[in-house]
């Protein structure tokens, strides 16, 4: 899969530095030498017939072009810098974007594809041609075949979502919204058992929802066929929108937790942890559909709004 470097006419400086890096035919060289192998600055040095002074002032600039990768390796005498390709091609953007139109970028996260858990039976994970391993054993939750999964719940507890950030360095983002379908867990069914549903974003207390109960006393819409009457039907649409003047649920004010203090420049990824408070007044579990279960065609969405 070939790695692309986008560049557009807002990200004026590294613009500027690509235009600089490619002006020369001896960093093109460089770039041609890179594709198929990678070289100590001494070897490119060598093989271009160049001071080794000039290739180390030319590996510079394909670096702050962001065009290779170096890094120190232990030599003989001291450390050598190795270089090799970080981008196999350049699109450039000329047309700029308008400043007053809110632009968007989505990831959709299947339910099974959590990187951790603790759960509680009654607890299990379905798929769309049945259950994947057995309901009530919590080490099942770390079956293969979790990825498969449209459906998770849990007594008490909680799992845990990866999510990359998807928005370029230096990008101002405006707000994150979440929204996933979910409800409480009691065995079978029960109506009015309510459970208190908090949201955490990279450790941050986000949000909680009070669900009023387990709902099963109709069909899912998006329900398959084998999925048995007398369950776990469907759940409700939970919408969170985090701005830089705090967070909001389903379109009502929750918390003061605003966007800077989820530190998202901190790390690649953002860790979403769904679940029950150990000291949550309603800690009676939850269920979170995807979608081809429950009502609503979705999988647990973020968006980034900038």
């Amino acid at each position: 899969m070939a790695k692309i470097l986008e560049i557009n006419t807002e990200n004026e400086n590294l613009l500027c530095d690509v235009g600089k890096a490619l002006s020369s035919p001896t960093r093109i060289s460089i770039l041609k030498l890179l594709y198929y192998n990678s070289l100590y600055v001494g070897e490119i040095a060598q093989k271009l017939d160049i001071p080794p002074s000039s290739a180390a002032l030319h590996i510079r600039m394909l670096e702050d072009a962001e065009l290779i990768n170096t890094e120190w390796r232990p030599g003989i005498r001291g450390s050598k810098k190795l270089c090799s390709r970080k981008n196999d091609m350049l699109t450039i953007q000329l047309a700029g974007m308008p400043h007053d139109i809110e632009q968007i970028k989505t990831i959709s996260m299947p339910v099974g594809a959590y990187t951790g858990c603790s759960v509680f039976p009654t607890c299990g994970i379905a798929g769309e041609t049945g259950i994947i391993g057995y309901e009530d054993r919590p080490s099942d939750f770390f079956l293969p075949d979790r990825f498969k999964a449209q459906l998770v719940w849990s007594s008490r507890g909680y799992v845990e979502y990866k999510f990359p950030h998807l928005l370029d360095h230096g990008v101002a983002l405006k707000r994150m919204n979440l929204s996933f379908e979910a409800c409480s867990e009691a065995p079978n069914y029960r109506e009015n058992w309510k459970s208190d549903i908090t949201v955490w974003i990279n450790g941050i207390e986000c949000a909680t929802w009070q669900s009023p109960g387990d709902f099963g006393s109709r069909r899912g819409r998006l329900n398959p066929a084998w999925w048995e009457n007398g369950s776990t039907q469907y759940g409700w649409l939970i919408t969170i929108e985090i701005t830089d003047e705090g967070t909001m649920l389903n379109s009502q004010s929750a918390t003061l937790t605003c966007i800077k203090d989820l530190h998202l420049t901190r790390s690649p990824v953002i860790t979403l942890r769904i679940g029950n408070k150990e000291t949550a007044a309603y800690q009676g579990g939850f269920n979170i559909f995807g979608e081809k279960f429950g009502d609503y065609a979705q999988n647990i969405l973020l968006s980034f709004i900038y």
